[in-house]
Protein backbone atom coordinates (compact mmCIF):
# COMPACT_ATOMS: atom_id res chain seq x y z
CA UNK A 1 0.00 0.00 0.00
CA UNK A 2 1.24 3.85 -0.62
CA UNK A 3 -0.11 5.88 0.58
CA UNK A 4 0.64 9.84 -1.16
CA UNK A 5 -0.02 12.80 0.80
CA UNK A 6 -0.98 16.81 -0.07
CA UNK A 7 -2.33 19.92 0.91
CA UNK A 8 -0.01 21.35 3.19
CA UNK A 9 0.77 24.91 3.64
CA UNK A 10 1.69 28.02 5.48
CA UNK A 11 -1.77 29.90 6.65
CA UNK A 12 -2.71 32.49 8.98
CA UNK A 13 -4.34 31.81 11.97
CA UNK A 14 -8.01 31.56 11.81
CA UNK A 15 -7.93 30.55 8.02
CA UNK A 16 -8.49 26.90 6.40
CA UNK A 17 -6.40 24.33 4.98
CA UNK A 18 -6.95 20.96 3.05
CA UNK A 19 -5.39 17.76 2.85
CA UNK A 20 -5.24 15.19 0.75
CA UNK A 21 -4.28 11.10 1.11
CA UNK A 22 -4.50 9.35 -1.83
CA UNK A 23 -4.09 5.47 -1.04
CA UNK A 24 -2.81 2.91 -3.88
CA UNK A 25 -2.19 -0.64 -3.66
CA UNK A 26 -5.16 -1.72 -0.80
CA UNK A 27 -5.79 -5.63 -0.71
CA UNK A 28 -8.80 -5.75 1.46
CA UNK A 29 -12.21 -3.40 0.82
CA UNK A 30 -12.03 -1.38 4.14
CA UNK A 31 -9.38 0.11 5.78
CA UNK A 32 -8.89 2.62 8.67
CA UNK A 33 -7.17 5.61 7.20
CA UNK A 34 -6.08 8.69 9.82
CA UNK A 35 -4.08 11.65 9.84
CA UNK A 36 -1.39 12.10 12.78
CA UNK A 37 0.72 15.09 13.40
CA UNK A 38 3.67 15.44 15.06
CA UNK A 39 5.88 18.56 15.78
CA UNK A 40 9.55 19.37 17.05
CA UNK A 41 9.53 17.21 20.71
CA UNK A 42 6.44 16.15 20.76
CA UNK A 43 5.15 12.78 20.32
CA UNK A 44 2.99 11.58 16.98
CA UNK A 45 -1.00 12.03 18.11
CA UNK A 46 -3.51 10.64 16.25
CA UNK A 47 -5.59 14.36 14.71
CA UNK A 48 -8.73 12.50 12.83
CA UNK A 49 -9.42 8.56 11.65
CA UNK A 50 -11.92 7.30 9.07
CA UNK A 51 -13.27 3.63 8.45
CA UNK A 52 -12.85 4.00 4.65
CA UNK A 53 -13.53 2.06 1.52
CA UNK A 54 -16.80 0.22 2.01
CA UNK A 55 -16.17 0.54 5.77
CA UNK A 56 -19.09 1.69 7.64
CA UNK A 57 -17.95 5.29 7.98
CA UNK A 58 -17.41 5.95 11.50
CA UNK A 59 -14.53 8.40 12.97
CA UNK A 60 -12.59 9.43 15.46
CA UNK A 61 -11.41 13.02 16.20
CA UNK A 62 -8.85 14.44 18.84
CA UNK A 63 -10.45 16.48 21.10
CA UNK A 64 -8.75 19.69 20.26
CA UNK A 65 -9.97 19.43 16.90
CA UNK A 66 -13.89 18.59 17.06
CA UNK A 67 -15.72 21.19 15.79
CA UNK A 68 -12.73 22.59 13.65
CA UNK A 69 -11.16 19.63 11.23
CA UNK A 70 -13.68 17.54 9.80
CA UNK A 71 -12.33 13.90 8.04
CA UNK A 72 -13.88 12.21 4.52
CA UNK A 73 -13.90 9.88 1.87
CA UNK A 74 -13.72 11.27 -1.81
CA UNK A 75 -15.89 9.21 -4.15
CA UNK A 76 -13.16 7.16 -5.60
CA UNK A 77 -13.10 5.65 -1.76
CA UNK A 78 -9.21 5.56 -2.11
CA UNK A 79 -8.75 9.50 -1.65
CA UNK A 80 -9.31 10.58 2.69
CA UNK A 81 -9.37 14.48 2.99
CA UNK A 82 -8.92 16.16 6.17
CA UNK A 83 -10.64 20.42 6.56
CA UNK A 84 -8.88 22.26 8.77
CA UNK A 85 -10.56 25.09 9.71
CA UNK A 86 -10.19 27.86 12.27
CA UNK A 87 -6.56 26.53 12.50
CA UNK A 88 -4.56 27.97 15.31
CA UNK A 89 -0.88 28.29 15.96
CA UNK A 90 -1.18 24.97 18.17
CA UNK A 91 -1.94 23.09 14.89
CA UNK A 92 1.26 24.16 13.61
CA UNK A 93 2.88 20.35 12.61
CA UNK A 94 4.30 17.78 10.41
CA UNK A 95 0.91 16.18 9.19
CA UNK A 96 1.05 12.32 8.65
CA UNK A 97 -1.26 10.15 6.72
CA UNK A 98 -1.74 5.94 7.88
CA UNK A 99 -3.82 3.23 6.85
CA UNK A 100 -4.79 -0.44 7.97
CA UNK A 101 -6.29 -2.85 6.17
CA UNK A 102 -8.93 -5.00 7.11
CA UNK A 103 -10.27 -3.15 10.03
CA UNK A 104 -11.02 0.08 12.53
CA UNK A 105 -7.93 1.04 14.69
CA UNK A 106 -9.12 4.58 15.05
CA UNK A 107 -6.69 6.73 16.58
CA UNK A 108 -4.48 4.46 17.86
CA UNK A 109 -0.72 4.83 15.76
CA UNK A 110 0.99 2.10 16.81
CA UNK A 111 -1.99 -0.24 14.60
CA UNK A 112 -1.09 1.42 11.69
CA UNK A 113 1.10 -0.67 8.74
CA UNK A 114 1.04 1.80 5.62
CA UNK A 115 2.61 5.74 6.50
CA UNK A 116 2.74 8.72 4.13
CA UNK A 117 5.78 10.81 3.97
CA UNK A 118 4.10 13.91 5.57
CA UNK A 119 3.19 16.91 4.54
CA UNK A 120 3.99 20.31 6.99
CA UNK A 121 1.30 22.81 7.49
CA UNK A 122 2.09 26.26 9.48
CA UNK A 123 -0.09 28.01 11.66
Amino acid sequence: VQLVESGGGSVAPGESLRLSCSGFGFNYGTYSMAWFRQSPGKEREGVAALYAGNGDGRTYYRQSVKGRFIISQGTDKQTVYLDMNILKPEDTAMYYCAAEEGRWVGGDARQYSFWGQGTQVTV
